[in-house]
């Protein structure tokens, strides 16, 4: 591709895309912001939160002046203020949504900084929920253009990818110019960063959180005028030269898009267990045999999880301390399921892990199969886990998962997600139990600003 011609082309797509035209883009756009509502609501009482808001010279949350909202917080927030808390609030239990394309989470950094912006500008549903789509399309497009380097060298792609992917939706939300465009995507590429070493840690969800506050600026500075070099994404010192090398293809920014619309091919990921997704497939496989085996962990002599190599790159944790630490850890997440036959909030809580399940994690044992050939619904793609339990008898019982519970291929059903949404707003009031059907008609909402009930 010729140098000068990448950004724009990408810029003319995000601010000329009309993805509502396509049914599925739609569905799976309402089903999204359903989805990482949720996950937002779970975390409201997050105490990683109030020490932001205290870093930001926020007292109360409720004492914060805007127009933007915190679900499940009191009182409304300048919209960079908003976008970064929501971030943080929406991936703190690692139960927001995933993609493949992206290895990473797209709707926690984008819809913060999108409900944000919506708020104060008072846009409409329409508008919002197709500068969402365009913002998922960005994430996904870039993700497969740079390839898994980055992410396999230590880069976290959530906020790598999704600076850029929450400009580009502020962008189109905001009806701005191509050659506007173009600038905020410079702006929000000079931010691009977040390390995976603090997988397992607040800086985590934090790192969603400054994504989706520099997208947001990004597009604001560059409304604002502020300019930058002409070719951002390409070229000798530009982002894919930078952080893909010789294994990126540039070319796959705009090749396809929107044909189909990645949000809903091959789709979100909507979780079922607030964990890493790395790790679901191995959840899947201990409660199966839960149910077969029950419950006695004091018959297991050792347990044999088996991967493609590299299907653990996220499962950085193998001897956890905290439940907070387990999300990222294969060895507790099999223990836990093993043990409770479930894998709730309150499992991977900040608080010590349980000696019997620190005792069975340490009997977990990772192996790597190149062998294996993997099923062709395998999600993400390449992927399995096989778990095998040996009992003290000798018995053993083997489950196998290519594909996890709410990966698309095996999704949710909507009677899962809206008990999921129905178990994060317990406690609040009936409003916030009706919001579903307002999510359900969303693109006839006429002021984004009266979408979320008051606390």
């Amino acid at each position: 591709m010729s140098a000068g011609l990448l950004t724009r082309r990408l810029a003319e797509r995000i601010v000329g895309s009309d993805p509502l035209k396509d049914a599925q883009a739609l569905e799976a756009a309402r089903a999204g912001v359903l989805d990482w509502l949720a996950s937002t609501l779970a975390a409201r009482d997050d105490a990683g939160a109030d020490s932001i808001t205290a870093a930001l010279g926020i007292s109360m949350l409720g004492a914060g002046t805007g127009d933007s909202s915190v679900p499940g917080r009191p009182g409304r927030l300048a919209a960079l203020d908003a976008a970064l808390v929501n971030g943080y609030l929406s991936h703190a239990l690692d139960y927001d949504d995933v993609h493949e394309s992206v290895r990473g989470h797209p709707s926690a950094v984008i819809l913060s900084a999108l409900l944000a912006e919506a708020e104060e500008r008072r846009s409409t549903g329409s508008d919002f929920l197709a500068a969402y789509v365009v913002g998922v399309e960005t994430m996904c497009r870039l993700g497969l253009a740079l390839g898994p380097k980055p992410y396999e060298v230590g880069w976290h792609s959530t906020s790598l990818l999704g600076v850029l992917a929450a400009a580009a939706a502020c962008c189109r939300l905001a009806r701005l110019s191509a050659n506007t465009t173009v600038r905020a995507l410079g702006l929000a590429v000079t931010q691009a960063g977040g390390l995976r070493v603090h997988f397992g840690t607040q800086v985590k969800p934090l790192h969603a959180g400054l994504a989706a506050r520099s997208g947001l600026l990004a597009m604001r500075l560059a409304e604002a005028g502020i300019t930058g070099a002409e070719e951002p994404l390409e070229g000798p010192l530009g982002f894919f030269a930078a952080l893909g090398g010789v294994d990126a293809k540039p070319e796959k920014t705009t090749e396809d898009w929107g044909e189909p619309w990645q949000i809903a091919e091959p789709g979100l990921w909507f979780k079922r267990y607030p964990c890493c997704s790395a790790s679901h497939h191995a959840a899947d496989a201990a409660m199966t045999i839960h149910a077969a085996c029950g419950a006695d962990i004091s018959a297991i002599n050792r347990v044999i999880v088996s991967f493609p190599p590299g299907g653990d790159a996220a499962l950085i944790v193998s001897e956890p301390k905290t439940g907070v630490e387990g999300r990222f850890s294969v060895e507790y997440v099999i223990a836990a399921a093993l043990a409770d036959g479930e894998l709730g909030i309150g499992t991977f809580a900040d608080k010590p892990i349980r000696p019997d399940l620190l005792a069975l994690a340490a009997k977990v044992q990772r192996r790597y199969d190149t062998d294996i050939v993997p099923a062709p619904n395998a999600m993400p793609k390449g992927r399995f886990t096989i778990v095998s339990v040996i009992y003290a008898d000798g018995s053993t019982h083997t489950e196998r998962v290519d594909c996890p519970r709410g990966a698309p291929g095996h999704p949710l059903t909507q009677e899962e997600r809206t008990a999921k949404y129905a178990d994060a707003v317990r406690g609040l009031s009936p409003a916030w139990q009706e919001l579903p059907g307002k999510v359900g008609r969303l693109e006839q909402l006429a002021d984004l600003y009266t979408l979320l009930p008051d606390i």
